[in-house]
């Protein structure tokens, strides 16, 4: 199969979908890779490096998708990637599709096979794609949230773990699944003061007996998240539903309720977000005031910290991609159960139920 990895496009994205070493290992199986030239760079990853790997550099994103069967990329295609797309093509990444209606139209329109990292499930129903990214971007969530704390960026003027005589933060997450754990651990390590929130009382459980003894669990309502929001200085959107997009657990009239100058860091920016005054921002322009309230809604919060980012992401997706080019797309469903899930359009048709449900589109099951 010839597969193509181009650079990516979005604003401050600096990950790249592929390491040479997957190259090597494609192109000693007898696949040929293209790799737009530059497309490694912002990971620190030279052309040369996958031109010895076995890659072909081509100098434009026209090149790679005009002759690619298979595109790899880190997230969603760009307004200006659309008309590249071409039928019966398969492109594997990041797709988020349920925060945007319109591109999820635009790429339904192109007929092309969309396999969504977030929604492939691991043999145990996890999600091994999304993974590595919410492990980052949860520990990314508390560095921002302490830097955007600090009086000039706009906040309390809050030190997240305070000194001696003097408190530290209050941070509350929201959600506890793989951000929100991370997020509280890095809390924790600043010595703040944390509650993590959730519906799931048996993850509750499950929290209590490996995040730190001060790290507090709290059942997710509308009533204690009304009263931990009141006391907090930093809240941490880290809520989930895969392929859907996230609940909104606040609301523009709850920012009345909260200090001015606190922060807002919502990771589920990306599902739509879990604050109702939520919208998309980027590491060039990161937050916003609402009501004196600092929102920071960066929607590719791991691109900044790109090596690391695009090493966890390659150790995870490259199998998954391999298998597909190896065996062909229905093949490696047949094999790996889990590959159907990640597929949320096939051939001008929603197969992801969440996506279908939230636009009210057709939904029809992919085989």
């Amino acid at each position: 199969m010839l597969v193509g990895v181009p650079r990516e496009i979005k604003e401050d994205e600096y990950r790249v979908a592929m390491l040479p070493v997957g190259v090597e290992e494609l192109t000693r199986t007898g696949h040929h890779v293209l790799v737009q030239q530059g497309a490694g760079l912002g990971s620190g990853i030279p052309d040369e490096e996958y031109a010895a790997s076995g890659a072909t550099i081509v100098p434009t994103a026209e090149e790679v998708f005009a002759q690619a069967d298979l595109i790899a990329k880190v997230k969603e295609p760009q307004e200006q990637e659309w008309p590249l797309l071409r039928k019966g093509q398969i492109l594997f990444t990041y797709f988020h599709f349920a925060a945007d209606r319109i591109l999820t139209q635009e790429v339904l329109k192109t007929g092309i096979t969309a396999m969504a990292y977030e929604t492939l499930r691991g043999p145990h129903g996890s999600l091994p794609c999304l993974t590595p990214m919410s492990e980052v971007a949860g520990r990314m969530s508390i560095q921002e949230g302490a830097k955007y704390l600090e009086r000039p960026q706009g906040g309390r003027g809050i030190l997240l773990a305070g000194v001696p005589g003097v408190q530290p933060a209050n941070v509350v997450i929201f959600g506890g699944g793989v951000v929100g754990k991370n997020a509280a651990l890095i809390a924790a390590g600043f010595q703040a003061n944390v509650t993590i929130m959730d519906v799931n009382v048996d993850r509750l459980r499950q929290l209590a007996d490996v995040l730190p003894p001060h790290v507090r669990t709290l059942f997710s309502d509308r009533h204690n998240i009304r009263q931990q929001i009141r006391e907090a200085d930093l809240v941490i959107g880290a809520v989930l539903i895969p392929g859907a997009r996230a609940p909104h657990l606040v609301t523009r009239a709850d920012l009345k309720l909260m200090k001015p100058g606190a922060v807002i860091v919502d990771v589920c920016i990306d599902q739509g977000g879990c604050f109702e005054t939520s919208r998309p921002t980027s590491h060039s322009h990161p937050t916003y005031l609402i009501d004196g309230i600092v929102h920071y809604c960066v929607t590719n919060m791991p691109g900044a910290v790109s090596r690391t980012s695009t090493y966890a992401l390659c150790n995870v997706t490259f199998p998954y991609l391999a298998q597909v080019a190896s065996q062909g797309l229905e093949a490696a469903c047949r094999q790996h159960s889990g590959l159907r899930d990640a597929i949320n359009m096939h051939h001008g048709q929603v197969t992801n139920q969440a996506v279908a449900e939230t636009f009210g589109m057709p939904y029809l099951p992919w085989k």
